[in-house]
This record gives structure tokens, sequence and C-alpha cells, in this order.
């Protein structure tokens, strides 16, 4: 179990603590929602949740088949409505710094689809998660 604390320390900012670490960050309204936008919404932190995890996952697959495949980058674009106010589409866009082989590619692309923050995602979200790999030969 890990434990979050969180503070409400005015102007609709939030600090945030990982009770294991001790690392904090804040978060702020969004400009669209009464806010100044002058960091990370709670919602901002939901598309990062996903992209971090994915790029966990996909560290945790290259470890485990000894591929080095530093320098992925993931793009979320979050789609909000307003009535309610919720998520309503997240788009990752994953860039992989090598090609590889098919049966690879598909193995990673199955893990990075089914990492534990997607996993959690409640269903009426539109989850995209499309891979765009190098032109060339596989990595070795």
């Amino acid at each position: 179990m890990v434990q979050i604390d969180t503070d409400y320390v005015g102007d609709l900012r939030c600090k945030a603590e990982h009770g294991p670490s001790g690392v904090t960050l804040t978060t702020d309204a969004p400009e669209d929602n009464h806010g100044e936008g002058r960091s990370f919404s709670p919602t901002d932190l939901v598309a990062t949740a996903l992209g971090t995890c994915i790029a966990t996952i996909l560290g945790i697959q290259a470890d485990k088949h000894g591929l080095d495949l530093e320098g992925i980058e993931i793009s979320v674009e979050k789609e909000m409505a307003s009535t309610p106010r919720r998520i309503t589409s997240l788009q990752a866009d994953v860039t992989m710094p090598v090609a590889l082989d098919e049966s690879t590619r598909t193995r990673m692309e199955r893990a990075a689809r089914h990492c534990p923050v997607d996993e959690s995602i409640h269903p009426d979200i539109d989850v995209r998660i499309d891979f765009h790999w190098p032109d060339g030969a596989p990595a070795s």
C-alpha cells in the first residue's frame, strides 16, 4: 500500500506528498476551470500517469529481453468534456527509438496496452495508444 497525503494550500492549489519517498508535487486548477494553470491539474496527472506507466512497462519488457530502449518518447493528449467536467479521451503516441522484429513489437505493444494505469481507467474514457516505429532493420 502507498499513501499520498494532500494539503489544500489555497488559491486552488494543492500539495501532495508521496509517503514512501517524501517527494512532493503541486497541482493547480486549469485556466478553463477557475485556475491559473500554474502547474499540472489533477486530470493532467491522469494523462501523465498513463504516459509514464506505458514507458515503465516498456522498460520492464526491454530489461526482460535484453533490449536497450532508452529514448522512448510518449506524448499524451487529454480531452475534457465540460458537462459533466471529466476526461473524455486520452491519446498516447509512443515513439520507439529502435526498429524491432514483428514478434517483439507485438509483445511490447500488448504489454503497453495493459499497463496498470490503462487497466484502471474507466471504460467511458476513450484511451488510444499508437506506436510509431522507425524504419530500418530491427535491433538485435
